[in-house]
């Protein structure tokens, strides 16, 4: 096996387990916000924790995504789609019917939340030790940084899509854009409109403008980002 084969293997576990992490950390702050508006279920489901294989979902976390980042390698050329995975979603029962509007949206937020917040580490990290893409010692640690503001910058800008059962979709519903019927249609279609979105080229003009926020913010805390 050659040495550039085993550095793509490398980056392709960090990848992963970088993916595992930032995946743990969006539903936990699901929980941990369910937790603190007081919603017992969370707790008691064991979800209230920053382990992220309390979180993984065995098809979504670890296979799909596995198989996406792998294959490409072994197979020498690019997947014609980017990255995709999922954790165990977090089960919330939203007890409170004078608070369950608010609970809701908290609830919902508070997992592309802590994405951004996980992106922010990354970025103080690179500017707080002087890491930079061009510094050959550095540029190793500087590529993880990078992958990981990348990488969780999606996965906020991800969810925030307004489709089931993605995080935007139930903010919409609980805003009153979406009423229960159009929410429960699209509830019902939503794999198929995903799967079609997902292969076209708006798929990818949408993500960008998503995620555009979120590096201008890493940006400005990393400056050598840019």
């Amino acid at each position: 096996m050659d040495l550039q084969l085993l550095d793509q293997l490398r980056w392709g576990a960090l990848s992963l387990i970088l993916l595992v992490i930032s995946i743990g950390l969006h539903e936990f702050g699901h929980a941990w916000v369910a937790d603190l508006r007081g919603d017992l279920l969370p707790r008691a489901q064991g979800r209230v924790t920053l382990n992220p294989l309390a979180h993984a979902d065995p098809l979504g976390t670890w296979l799909l995504p596995g198989i996406m980042i792998f294959l490409p390698i072994l197979l020498g050329r690019p997947l014609p789609f980017g990255l995709l995975g999922w954790g165990k979603p977090v089960q919330v029962s939203l007890a409170n019917p004078r608070t369950r509007r608010m609970d809701d949206i908290l609830i919902t937020l508070a997992g592309p939340a802590m994405n951004v917040v996980l992106l922010v580490v990354f970025a103080l990290i690179g500017s707080l030790g002087g890491v930079s893409l061009a510094s050959p010692g550095k540029h190793d640690f500087a590529k993880f940084l990078v992958t990981g503001i990348l990488m969780n910058a999606g996965l906020a800008a991800f969810n925030l899509i307004p489709l089931p059962p993605l995080d935007g979709s139930r903010v919409f519903y609980r805003l009153g854009i979406y009423t229960t019927e159009a929410f429960l249609f699209l509830t019902r279609w939503s794999f198929f409109i995903l799967i079609i979105f997902i292969n076209t080229d708006y798929f990818y003009q949408v993500i960008g403008w998503l995620m555009t926020p979120f590096l201008v913010l890493a940006q400005l805390i990393w400056p050598a980002l840019g």
